[in-house]
């Protein structure tokens, strides 16, 4: 069967789960990938109260439902990151405290390894997120950045994020990071030396998505088929590149998103220069059977507008594998068999 279509809910997250879920069922999805933010999951409640683990899931199958990953993006950038005022406003207070940097990084790590027993109390075997980086600040090597210098910041990330690791492999949830400018893997390269960094720990993977691969020139059909067994999510976002009027480039020019000058921005899905159908076939071909789930951003369409669209294109576009090769009729000895 082609597989189910999601909607990740952070972007959604002004919205109650109770208007957001009907909503996403009218507008073609399969389920939800719900965002510890908003109202839409609360880790502590949910390792607090089976009754809220219960009315959450009672609440998405009254709407024909699924939830098959919880996505704590927020939380997890704290972890390795270097603090600043920016997180204050996307970590929950318990989590941001007094501010002290190293008590965020603490406190950031505790709340993931209770997101791993939340996502195992909740009935879902997979945790979106990000990991944060302390040494994203020095991706363009000036001052002159040595190799030691990096594999420092890959120790930190491997140091902090091992004992989390060890907390979702006792829970049997996978974490899945999305590779993405500002985490610790943000390239091909940069994901096979994160790996290295946890010394290939069987519970880190990644939320594959595209739209953070295209623009930066990566070959992102590629980061599928080199980590074929670590593909734990996939997001279905598009983008576009090479456009701008030539006065921003490819690190954005201090500029917002949907600002005409930008050389690439998000777009909704079949609107950008992503090659889906060659997404497609390649974890066809990986075996991949996990959902797809939109991640809607386009500063410049209607978000209702655009996630009914990204809905049906998704639907249009998967297709079971194949369980055979397409020429097995004409192999003569089988027809014999077959007819013997």
């Amino acid at each position: 069967m082609p597989r189910p279509v999601t909607l990740f809910t952070g972007q959604w997250a002004d919205l109650p789960l109770t208007e957001l879920a009907p909503l996403a069922r009218r507008m073609g999805y399969d389920g939800l990938e719900l965002a510890c933010w908003g109202d839409h999951f609360n880790v502590q409640e949910a390792l607090a109260s089976d009754t809220y683990v219960r009315n959450k899931r009672a609440l998405l199958e009254s709407h024909g439902l699924k939830c098959l990953a919880i996505g704590n993006h927020l939380v997890g950038q704290a972890v390795c990151d270097l603090i600043d005022e920016r997180h204050q406003s996307i970590l929950p207070a318990h989590v941001w405290g007094d501010g002290d940097a190293e008590g965020v990084r603490q406190r950031a790590a505790q709340e993931m390894r209770d997101t791993a027993r939340a996502a195992a109390a909740f009935g879902v075997k997979t945790v979106t997120g990000f990991t944060g980086s302390s040494v994203w600040h020095a991706t363009y090597a000036f001052p002159p950045t040595s190799q030691a210098f990096w594999d420092k910041g890959f120790a930190d990330f491997g140091r902090r994020w091992t004992p989390i690791l060890d907390v979702f492999e006792a829970q049997d949830i996978h974490f899945a990071l999305e590779v993405h400018p500002t985490e610790i893997a943000f390239d091909i390269a940069s994901a096979q030396r994160a790996i290295e960094a946890v010394k290939g720990h069987r519970r880190f993977g990644f939320n594959f998505d595209p739209s953070h691969l295209g623009y930066q020139g990566v070959d992102y059909v590629k980061f599928i088929r080199t980590f074929a067994g670590r593909i734990y999510n996939v997001h279905m976002k598009d983008v576009w590149w090479g456009r701008g009027d030539g006065t921003v480039g490819v690190f954005g020019g201090h500029t917002s998103f949907g600002d005409a000058r930008r050389f690439w921005d998000f777009r909704s899905l079949g609107r950008g220069m992503i090659d889906f159908e060659s997404i497609i076939v390649a974890l066809n071909d990986i075996g991949y059977a996990g959902p797809l789930s939109v991640e809607w951003e386009d500063s410049r369409m209607d978000r209702v507008h655009g996630a009914t669209e990204s809905a049906a294109f998704c639907k249009r576009l998967d297709f079971p594998p194949a369980v055979g090769a397409f020429d097995a009729v004409f192999d003569k000895d089988k027809q014999t068999r077959a007819g013997g």
